[in-house]
């Protein structure tokens, strides 16, 4: 796992650069991505450990993935990312995990994931730009699929894709460890 300080210095780092690059102050990047003013500021600082839901407020608003706002690495074309260098982002109350395993800007955000979730278990996930699709393949265990208020159930070895526009959630409602591999396609700001 990476040290979480180098994390929190890179999302500083990122975060302060591609606002300036976009030429947003902080309230405009506020205002596009509905964090506070305030949460804005203490993360260019280095201050706090922002929630999932922030940060892809954050990365929606300046049209990047997650990745590229924890990227910590300068990197050549091809980009190796070690497992032990994964981020997890997602922390269930039993201690389920989403992880980012990687994410490039093509030409929008895309993001690989991988999830655990232990039985019980949910992530409600905030409506992402219009545009936004996500496929989830179940590993293990079966995913209940919350979108936009209709229960999709997902059984191991299946693959579903979807509207990330939506709100969604992904629920382990079974009895057993539920692992999932997504991906989250994000198209360019226009």
């Amino acid at each position: 796992m990476p040290d979480p300080d180098l994390v929190a210095q890179a999302l500083a780092r990122n975060l302060k650069r591609l606002r300036t690059e976009r030429g947003h102050t902080l309230d405009a990047l506020a205002a596009r991505s509905g964090v506070s003013r305030g949460m804005v500021v203490q993360i260019e600082q280095g201050r706090t450990n922002p929630s999932v839901a922030t940060v892809v407020r954050l990365g929606d608003a300046l049209g990047v993935s997650i990745a590229t706002l924890l990227d910590y690495e300068e990197g050549p074309d091809v980009r190796i990312v070690p497992g032990d260098q994964a981020v997890p982002l997602w922390t269930g109350a039993s201690g389920g995990t989403g992880t980012l395993l990687h994410g490039i800007e093509a030409p929008g955000p895309l993001e690989l994931w991988e999830w655990r979730m232990k039985p019980g278990e949910e992530y409600a996930a905030e409506p992402h730009p219009a545009g936004t699709v996500e496929i989830i393949r179940v590993d293990e265990g079966e995913l209940t699929l919350v979108h936009d208020g209709t229960e999709h159930p997902v059984p191991a070895g299946s693959t579903v894709s979807f509207d990330a526009s939506y709100a969604h959630v992904y629920r382990n409602a079974g009895g057993r460890l539920l692992r999932l591999t997504m991906v989250v396609s994000v198209p360019p700001p226009r």
